[in-house]
């Protein structure tokens, strides 16, 4: 059951082998299109009792026959401004929105960026959202860094969210990237698979490490074509971590052109034409549809500031035509 506009109360009964079950786990296998994170937020809100008397324990254990309801209160406004900023659209229905997004929008409001978002964008543009984790606002079930472009895609109702990050969570989701990097990867097909953690020099920084801290990274890697001091690259990700692909690049020495942050700066003669942003573009998409249960596919040309550059590139190499 996805959250609607209106308080609804949902009632369900214990069945006889589910006796001595936590409640927030009993209530999460009976709606599994609600997160149990949420489940246990109205738990603690007061919003569940058992045979007509409230529970705020989520460990409080269901008994056989017991009548258990549930109230979900109406969708709540945020507090951030719906804005008129335009998006590409690829596909939209009623349960997601798939969108190629452009280089320079930064995800979610945020010190420094507190309006001008692709939240913003979403709520001004989204006439249907039903709500997410009690709130009316678009599902951001994963991001793109904000000088990436390339393919997203947004849930615009609880179950849909439920349904989307299990599969990144389960490795569902096939992403694939392009992007220009400096010299040529040897091997030209390869698997990086490290532990990727906060740098310890700079927080702001993610880093290849060894601490405990760090989380398992994946990425495979092809070159898809060579130009002079720069090679064309085709990469999909088996993780999502924070700046996975560039920090990967970076630590074998083929950082991703244009890429100030992780050291994309390496060839003089191109210093004139430095981008203003890295080179790395969400080509490729693929998830089990939410409402169709069935496998779709997106893909996104490359955008036109990294195909004017490897045009250059081409030319300068003698493989312009």
């Amino acid at each position: 059951m996805a959250i609607i506009q209106n308080e609804s109360v949902i009632e369900i009964t214990v069945g006889p082998g589910e006796r001595g079950q936590r409640l927030d786990a009993w209530l999460s296998s009976k709606l599994p299109d609600m997160s149990r994170s949420r489940i246990q937020a109205l738990i603690k809100a007061g919003c569940v009792t058992l045979n007509g008397k409230k529970s705020v324990k989520m460990h409080a254990r269901v008994a056989k026959a017991m009548q258990v309801a549930l109230t979900v209160p109406p969708v709540a406004p945020v507090e951030v401004s719906a804005e008129n900023i335009p998006i590409d659209v690829v596909c939209e229905d009623s349960d997601v929105i798939v969108l190629n997004k452009q280089p320079g929008l930064v995800i979610h409001p945020a010190a420094g960026h507190p309006s001008g978002t692709l939240v913003n964008a979403l709520l001004y543009h989204c006439k249907d959202l039903a709500g997410v984790g009690g709130e009316l606002r678009p599902g951001i079930v994963h991001r793109l860094d904000k000088d990436t472009s390339g393919l997203m895609v947004v849930a615009k109702n609880e179950r849909a969210m439920n349904i989307l990050a299990r599969q990144f969570k389960n490795g569902r989701v096939k992403k694939e990237y392009i992007a220009i990097v400096h010299g040529v990867p040897e091997p030209r097909v390869g698997r990086l698979e490290t532990q990727i953690g906060r740098s310890v020099n700079d927080r702001k920084k993610m880093s290849v490490t060894s601490e405990p801290a760090g989380r398992t990274a994946i990425t495979n890697y092809e070159v898809m074509e060579i130009l002079g001091d720069f090679s064309v690259v085709s990469l999909n990700i088996e993780t999502g971590r924070t700046h996975q692909i560039r920090v990967h690049m970076a630590h074998i020495g083929h950082p991703v052109f244009g890429d100030r942050q992780y050291g994309g700066r390496k060839v003089q003669k191109y210093d004139e034409v430095l981008p203003a942003r890295q080179m790395l573009h969400s080509s490729e998409l693929s998830f089990i549809h939410p409402g169709t249960n069935k496998r779709v596919k997106f893909k996104a040309r490359i955008p036109d500031d990294m195909e004017e550059f490897i045009a250059k590139l081409r030319s300068d190499s003698g493989k312009g035509s």
